[in-house]
């Protein structure tokens, strides 16, 4: 099984590299950490990991590298004497950990799962424990892991319709795989069961809620003096916002329709737009100068002129580490990735600043988060342009039902808490199973 895996990963890698450097091209920064992608790191990480106990978190991305940033901190508190160890895939999630982590914790990329490059990097770091965030199963990690004696768990897991399936069809290298996690958290009862069926053993999956609606301090973002800024914009003041964060392809030009049309009855409404992926910005820009709209690039604000108020209908965020900081200040929130089916965004953060949260019919990756919103009054769930031009006609046209909406969805927020306490309990546990703690 495992020659097989590693003879078409090789395969598939050798077709694949084109793609996989032209995106990382795109994003840019793809020079710094480049070769620790193959598990090649610095004399300096192995100087500092030199007699150190090492844990090692892995979170592929923006989200999963900022829950793996909230562990670090919980975990650091009980285990004072180890040396963290964060991994990420993406450029984006590198930032993330360099913005929220002290220079202490070490930040590397997370090497290609090739078994040399696999075998090359867990030989620098020499782990005690390695915590997978989420659903970063890779096999030859996994398989390195057993081989080194070195206990593996997942936290914060998720199995969506989705992928539930595909891990049953290829059980014949997941259920070993999911078999051998010394522990895993849920995110839900639903998620425990489907992990048990996958080979998850009984005994080691706990339910913990989700990391999700544990939250960082606003403190440890970026700071943006926001009314300023869209003062600068150009927006006019006691303008009423809405926010559309973490769009994706398709729905900025839907966006940008639905604003115009509800400009003809609320005049002093200003847009503002964040897209998932900020190297997208150009193209966003156009379909925004296409639509009609008049926009800024948020690298474009100066705080040295003197815009005239109206002179733009949006800003255009094309920076990266601050959508969070616009919550507050909007009036309501859209939350992209879930009118054009890919899976939707994270709810929770504009949940958690009291704002009304719309989003669209396609939230397979955040479900259970969705339903809990939707189900506590704290969200409103829109089917496609029409029904979210009519949602949003609604709450402008009724702030008090725009404060309920808001109230009810950091309510939600806050009632959900817990889970990264118990989530360290989970992996102190399994720690001291293997005699680490």
């Amino acid at each position: 099984m495992r020659t097989l895996y590693n003879l078409v990963f090789n395969l598939g890698l050798l077709l694949s590299a084109p793609f996989y450097f032209l995106k990382l091209w795109r994003r840019g920064g793809w020079a710094a950490g480049f070769f620790e992608r193959f598990g090649r790191y610095s004399s300096k990480l192995k100087q500092a990991l030199t007699n150190r106990r090492v844990v090692w978190i892995h979170g592929v991305s923006v989200g999963e590298a900022n829950l793996a940033s909230l562990l670090v901190k919980a975990l650091e508190l009980r285990l004072p004497h180890h040396k963290f160890v964060v991994t990420t895939t993406t450029t984006t999630g590198m930032g993330e950990l360099h913005r929220r982590l002290p220079g202490d914790v070490e930040k590397v990329y997370y090497p290609i799962d090739r078994r040399p490059w696999i075998r090359r990097a867990t030989a620098v770091l020499r782990p005690e424990i390695i915590v997978l965030v989420e659903a970063e199963l890779w096999p030859n990690l996994l398989w390195n892991a057993r081989r080194r004696r070195v206990p593996v768990l997942l936290v914060n897991a998720r199995i969506s319709d989705r992928s539930f399936p595909r891990y049953r069809r290829f059980g014949f290298l997941f259920r070993d795989l999911f078999g051998g996690l010394a522990a895993v958290t849920a995110q839900n009862d639903r998620d425990a069961t489907r992990l048990v069926e996958l080979g998850c053993r009984p005994d080691r999956v706990h339910a913990v809620g989700s990391l999700k609606f544990e939250s960082a301090p606003l403190a440890e973002h970026r700071v943006v003096d926001v009314p300023r800024l869209l003062s600068q914009a150009g927006m006019p003041e006691n303008a009423r916002i809405l926010l559309a964060g973490s769009t994706h392809d398709g729905e900025e030009a839907l966006i940008a329709k639905v604003f115009r049309q509800l400009r003809k009855k609320h005049p002093d409404l200003y847009l503002v737009i964040v897209p998932r992926h900020v190297e997208r910005a150009r193209n966003v820009g156009s379909q925004l100068h296409r639509a009609g709209v008049r926009y800024i690039y948020r690298t474009e604000v100066s705080f040295v002129s003197n815009p005239e108020p109206g002179s733009s209908d949006c800003l255009l965020v094309n920076s990266t580490g601050e959508l969070r900081q616009f919550y507050p200040h909007a009036t309501v929130v859209f939350v992209g990735k879930s009118l054009v089916g890919r899976g939707g965004q994270n709810p929770i953060e504009p949940a958690e600043a009291g704002r009304p949260v719309l989003f669209g019919p396609f939230m397979q990756n955040f479900s259970d988060i969705a339903t809990r919103l939707l189900e506590g009054g704290g969200a409103v769930q829109v089917e496609d342009e029409a029904s979210l031009q009519a949602q949003l006609d609604l709450l402008l046209s009724d702030p008090a039902r725009c404060a309920e909406l808001g109230a009810n969805a950091l309510n939600v927020v806050r009632k959900n808490r817990g889970a990264l306490e118990r989530t360290v309990e989970v992996v102190l546990d399994a720690m001291a199973k293997h005699g680490l703690h």
